[in-house]
C-alpha cells in the first residue's frame, strides 16, 4: 500500500471475470469495470478498472491529486490489458479521468468508458458515483407486464427528447423530477410507452444524444443516475413502459471518448475503410473484437437490470449491416459480398443475450432497407429483433399525404403498397423526430391546402396510421399540431393549445389513443393476415380505401373508410361480413375535432342482404371529406334484431300487423319527402324501432305507413276476389258434368 493506494488486489479482481471479458462472453463487466465502492482488508475505498491493451501506462488523475497521476498509476493485471487500482483517496462525487499514455507515446486524458456519471458539458470528467441500493416500487407493474406477450398487447409510443419537451424561461433543462409532468401527460393522453432519445452522456447538444461518450452514464443534463431510476419507477407506477435509444452503430471521436483510447484503434476497426462512419463523422465499433462485444453486450444488460427499462431501440442498424452503406470506398467480405459479417453476428448475439437474460423485453431495430428477417428468430437465420421500424410505410405515406388531393388518385399505390408486406416483419409505424427536422417541416406543415384542410389531412393521416397494422410511434408535439420544425434547443410550442384547432387536434389524438387501447382488433393480431382484410383497395378514382381490422373474436372488428379528397359521398356502399346493425364509433370530421361534422353519430346502419366488395352484405354510409370513419358491428343491437325476427316468425298473428319502419338518417337531399335531412326507408325486415335525437317529419312516416296499409288491403282484396272466381268456375264445371250424366 502506498498513500492509500493498493496496486495488486487480485482477491477483488477475479481472473475468471478477466477471462470472460477477453473472450467476449462477459455480460456483467459493468459489475467490476469502471469505478466501484469496495472493501479491501477492512478498508473502504474505490476500485478502478479500465481496458487499454496497447497503452504504455495508465494513471488515475483528478482534483484529488492536482491532475498529477504519478502517485496513482494503475497496474496491467497479468498483462491482460486490463489496468486496475484501488484507492481510499476518492469518494462519492469526486471527478476523475484516466491519463492514458498510448502506444504512440502520446498522453490522452480519457473519460471512464464504464463511468456511470459525468460532469455537465462542456466539462468532460467522469464522477465517482455509487449506484447503491435503490428502493424500487414497480414489482406489481413488472409482474403484470411479464404475464402478457408484447406482440398481442397495445403499443402506442410517445417519442420524446427530454431536453426540448419543455425548457425553463432561462433556457435551462427540466430535471427528472420536474419531468414527471411529462409522464402524467402521456398517461392522460393514453400512450402505453415512452421512447427517450439517447439519455447516455454525450458532449454535443446538436447530436441529440446519438454521438455518445458514456454508454453507461445517464447524462447529467437532467440529474444523477438514481434520479433517473426514480423517473423510470414513476413511469411504471403510471403504467408506462420506458424504451431507450442506443447508437451501437457508432461513437463520437471527441478526444476524451473511446476514439483511439490507447493510441491505437481499440474500440474501432483497424481497417479505415470499416472504421469510419462518413455520414456522421464518427467511428464504427469493431464488433468482431471480443472485448468490444463484452463492452456492448454488458451495456444492454446493464440498462435493463440496473434501470428496469422495458426496451431498447438500436439506431442506424443499416449502417452496421452494409460495408458500403456510406457510399465511400469499401472492401468486400470474405465471401465477396457487401454484408458486414461481424455486425450480423453481433446483432444476433445481442438479441440472444437480451432474450436469455431479460423477461419479456422489447428490442427494436431502426433498419431502413429491405434486409430480410430482421424480426425473425436467430435460429431460423433472422437477426432476432422484436420489432422493426417500418421506414417504407413512413416514406410512402408522407409522400402521398404531401400531394394535393386532386393528384392523389395517380399515386394510389403509395397508400396501398405497404399492405403487401405489412406482415413480413413485426413492424412499428414511426412518425418520428427524423421526419420533422432539417427542412422537412412539421407534420402539420407538410399537409397541403388551407388551414382547415391542413388539420383535416393531419387527422386523416393519424386515422390511417392507427388503423394500419403495426405498433405506433409519434414524436412529441405532433399530437397537437406543432407548427414549426422540432428544435432541440427550445421547448415545444405549448402556447398553440390556446388556439382552437390545435387544442381540438390534441383531443382527437387522445380519443384515437384510447380507442386503440380499448379495441383489440387494432392490436391483437398485428403481425398476421388473420387480423386484416382489405375490403376495397382499388377505388383510386375517388381516393378512398376501405379496410377491416380483426381480433381473435371474428365478430370483433373495425371497418375504416378513409377518404383522401375533400368531397363528401352519400349512400356509399361498404361490404360487411355479418348481417346486423353497425354504428360509427369515431369520425375524424367531427366538429369537436375541428371538422365539418359530416358524421353519422345518431345513425344505426342496418345491413342489406346484397353482396358487395366480396362480402355477403353491405351498408350504406356517408363518407366525410378528407376524413376517416371507423365503424363497428353492434352485437347487442344485432341480437335484439335477431330475437325480434325469431319472435315474429314463431307468431303468425304478427303477419297481420303493419311492419315497422326503419328511419335512416342521411344528409343527402331527398326528393320524395318534405324533410331536408331525413329519408324514410321501408323494409319488411322486422327490427326494433330506432330511436334518434333528430326530428323525423311525421307526415312522411304517416304517408309511408298509409301506403303500406293500402298496399296490404289491395293485396288482400285481390286475393279474395280471385278465390271467389275460382270457386264459381269449379261449381259450373261440376254442374256441367252432372247434366251430361
Amino acid at each position: 500500500m502506498k498513500g492509500g493506494i493498493y496496486i495488486n488486489y487480485l482477491d477483488i479482481i477475479k481472473e475468471e471475470n478477466i477471462d470472460k471479458f477477453k473472450s467476449g462472453e462477459a455480460l456483467d463487466s459493468y459489475l467490476y469495470m469502471g469505478n466501484h465502492k469496495v472493501n479491501h482488508n477492512g478498508e473502504e475505498g474505490i476500485s478502478f478498472m479500465v481496458w487499454a491493451p496497447n497503452a504504455k501506462e495508465v494513471q488515475l488523475v483528478g482534483d484529488f491529486n492536482n491532475w498529477d497521476g504519478t502517485s496513482h498509476k494503475l497496474e496491467n493485471v497479468n498483462n491482460s490489458g486490463i489496468w486496475s487500482i484501488f484507492t481510499t483517496d476518492l469518494s462519492q462525487g469526486d471527478i476523475y479521468k484516466y491519463n492514458v499514455v498510448g502506444c504512440d507515446g502520446v498522453s490522452r486524458l480519457k473519460s471512464d468508458p464504464y463511468g456511470t456519471y459525468a460532469e455537465l458539458r462542456p466539462q468532460t470528467a467522469s464522477k465517482v458515483f455509487e449506484l447503491g441500493e435503490f428502493k424500487w416500487n414497480d414489482k406489481k407493474y413488472l409482474e403484470q407486464k411479464n404475464k402478457k406477450s408484447i406482440f398481442e398487447q397495445p403499443m402506442n409510443i410517445y417519442e420524446a427528447h427530454l431536453g426540448s419537451w419543455k425548457r425553463k424561461w432561462d433556457g435551462g433543462f427540466f430535471n427528472y423530477e420536474e419531468l414527471y409532468e411529462m409522464l402524467e401527460y402521456c398517461k392522460d393522453m393514453g400512450y402505453t410507452h415512452i421512447e427517450l432519445m439517447p439519455i447516455t452522456e454525450y458532449p454535443l447538444d446538436m447530436s441529440w444524444g446519438y454521438q455518445t461518450i458514456g454508454y453507461y452514464a445517464t447524462t447529467s443534463r437532467y440529474g444523477n443516475p438514481n434520479e433517473f431510476k426514480a423517473f423510470v419507477d414513476k413511469a411504471h407506477e403510471l403504467g408506462l413502459g420506458i424504451i431507450l435509444d442506443f447508437a451501437y452503430s457508432h461513437f463520437c471521436k471527441d478526444i476524451h471518448g473511446l476514439y483511439r483510447f490507447d493510441g491505437s484503434p481499440q474500440y474501432e476497426y483497424a481497417n479505415p475503410l470499416k472504421a469510419e462512419n462518413l455520414s456522421w463523422g464518427t467511428a464504427h465499433f469493431d464488433v468482431g473484437k471480443p472485448e468490444v462485444k463484452s463492452f456492448l453486450l454488458s451495456n444492454a444488460i446493464y440498462w435493463f437490470k440496473e434501470y428496469h427499462i422495458d426496451g431498447i431501440r438500436v439506431d442506424a442498424v443499416s449502417s452496421m449491416l452494409y460495408l458500403d452503406y456510406d457510399g465511400g470506398d469499401w472492401e468486400p467480405n470474405q465471401y465477396g459480398g457487401r454484408e458486414n459479417i461481424e455486425a450480423i453476428n453481433f446483432l444476433r448475439r445481442l438479441n440472444e443475450v437480451i432474450y436469455a437474460n431479460i423477461e419479456n423485453p422489447i428490442v427494436i431495430a431502426e433498419e431502413s432497407t429491405a434486409w430480410p428477417m430482421v424480426t425473425a428468430p436467430t435460429y431460423s437465420g433472422g437477426l432476432g429483433f422484436s420489432y422493426k421500424w417500418n421506414m417504407g410505410w413512413m416514406n410512402d405515406t408522407l409522400k402521398y399525404m404531401e400531394k394535393d388531393p386532386i393528384y392523389r388518385k395517380y399515386h394510389h399505390d403509395l397508400i396501398t403498397f405497404s399492405f403487401m408486406y405489412a406482415f413480413s416483419e413485426n413492424f412499428i409505424l414511426p412518425l418520428s423526430h427524423d421526419e420533422v427536422v432539417h427542412g422537412k417541416k412539421s407534420l402539420l406543415d407538410k399537409m397541403p391546402g388551407d388551414d382547415w384542410q391542413k388539420f383535416a389531412n393531419l387527422r386523416l393521416l393519424y386515422a390511417y396510421y392507427m388503423i394500419h397494422p403495426g405498433k405506433k410511434l409519434l414524436f412529441m408535439g405532433s399530437e397537437f399540431g406543432q407548427g414549426l420544425e422540432w428544435r432541440y434547443s427550445y421547448g415545444l410550442e405549448w402556447e398553440l393549445l390556446e388556439i382552437e384547432q390545435h387544442s381540438k387536434m390534441k383531443d382527437y389524438v387522445k380519443d384515437l389513443n384510447y380507442l386503440y387501447k380499448e379495441e383489440k382488433s387494432l392490436y391483437e393480431l398485428d403481425n398476421t393476415y388473420k387480423g386484416f382484410d382489405f375490403i376495397d383497395p382499388n377505388n383510386k378514382d375517388q381516393s378512398i380505401i376501405t379496410l377491416m381490422r380483426l381480433s381473435k373474436d371474428p365478430e370483433d372488428f373495425i371497418i375504416a373508410v378513409l377518404n383522401f379528397t375533400p368531397n363528401v359521398y352519400y349512400d356509399y356502399k361498404v361490404g360487411v361480413p355479418y348481417k346486423g346493425i353497425y354504428k360509427e364509433i369515431l369520425n375524424s370530421d367531427n366538429e369537436k375535432y375541428y371538422g365539418s361534422n359530416q358524421t353519422m353519430e345518431d345513425a344505426e346502419l342496418v345491413s342489406i342482404d346484397e353482396k358487395w366488395h366480396n362480402k355477403p352484405y353491405h351498408i350504406t354510409i356517408k363518407v366525410p371529406p378528407l376524413g376517416a370513419t371507423f365503424i363497428k358491428l353492434k352485437k347487442e343491437k344485432t341480437t335484439e334484431m335477431d330475437n325480434q325476427a325469431t319472435k315474429q316468425k314463431s307468431n303468425p298473428e304478427i303477419d297481420k300487423k303493419i311492419k315497422k319502419e326503419v328511419v335512416v338518417i342521411t344528409d343527402e337531399p331527398v326528393k320524395d319527402t318534405e324533410t331536408k335531412k331525413e329519408t324514410v326507408v321501408i323494409t319488411d325486415e322486422p327490427i326494433k324501432e330506432i330511436e334518434t335525437k333528430k326530428e323525423v317529419n311525421s307526415k312522411t312516416v304517416e304517408k309511408a305507413t298509409q301506403n303500406t296499409i293500402k298496399s296490404k288491403k289491395t293485396t288482400a282484396n285481390s286475393t279474395k276476389a280471385k278465390n271467389k272466381k275460382n270457386k264459381k268456375k269449379k261449381s259450373s264445371k261440376k254442374r256441367a258434368k252432372i247434366k251430361e250424366a
